[in-house]
């Protein structure tokens, strides 16, 4: 797993992991957006303090669109504020973990289970070919690549997911699931097993097994979830 930031890491380093600024949005919109990228993709770790002077500086804005996109990210439980105008990239517990993983099995596995009655043949060779790439890839030793395959198959499955509020919900949880997974990719076996769970589920909806999908669904999920739960840090099993 990523450990988080020690005292010692310079915090003059924090602006090298932001990318280009885009005019087409408001300010505060581009600074949460790159700093909500940021978080997701580890580039800033758990409990990475965010002092509002160094992003600003970094982003060369000023303090307000900063102040308003911490507060953005403190809603989507990915930041935590203190009363100094400074915020600490959230960990997550045991406690965070189990409830994520609640309600991703609630959602995910109904989402498995209406692909394989009804996902567009179009879908279904996408998401075939994301399975096969994914196991082509595992089959010759991994990378980078097959750690964006492997999430692909999620976007993949929930573009046909009909259901707004279910949409809403999975957008909600989008952050989250993407963070965890990239902190998930670091436990040993955990890549592999995810290949040939997602080709299970797939072959599932492929055969139109309703069934089975939701049952290797619901699988993935927890397998997932106990090796996550594993691999946390003794102290985040506080609450």
């Amino acid at each position: 797993m990523t450990r988080p930031a020690t005292g010692g890491r310079s915090h003059a380093a924090l602006p090298s992991v932001f990318g280009e600024l885009s005019g087409r949005r408001t300010m505060t919109d581009v600074v949460y957006e790159q700093l909500r990228a940021a978080i997701v993709d580890l580039r800033i770790p758990p409990g990475e303090p965010l002092r509002e002077a160094d992003i600003a500086q970094g982003l060369s804005v000023s303090k307000t669109p900063v102040r308003e996109a911490l507060g953005r990210l403190e809603q989507d439980g990915l930041v935590e504020l203190n009363s100094f105008r400074s915020a600490v990239v959230t960990r997550y517990t045991a406690r965070d973990l189990q409830e994520i993983y609640e309600l991703r099995e609630i959602i995910e596995v109904a989402a498995a289970r209406s692909a394989a009655e009804s996902m567009s043949e179009r879908g279904l060779a996408d998401l075939g070919h994301v399975a096969s790439e994914c196991l082509r890839l595992n089959d010759e030793g991994g990378g980078p690549e097959l750690v964006r395959l492997i999430s692909e198959f999620d976007t993949v499955l929930f573009e046909e997911v009909r259901n707004r509020r279910i949409r809403a919900i999975l957008d909600n949880l989008a952050a989250h699931l993407a963070r965890i997974g990239r902190l998930t990719t670091e436990i040993p076996g955990r890549i592999e097993a995810s290949v040939h769970e997602h080709a299970r589920i797939y072959e599932a909806i492929r055969d139109r097994d309703p069934e089975n999908a939701e049952r290797f669904m619901r699988q993935h999920i927890r397998s997932v979830r106990d090796d996550q739960l594993r691999a946390l840090p003794e102290p985040g099993r506080e609450r």
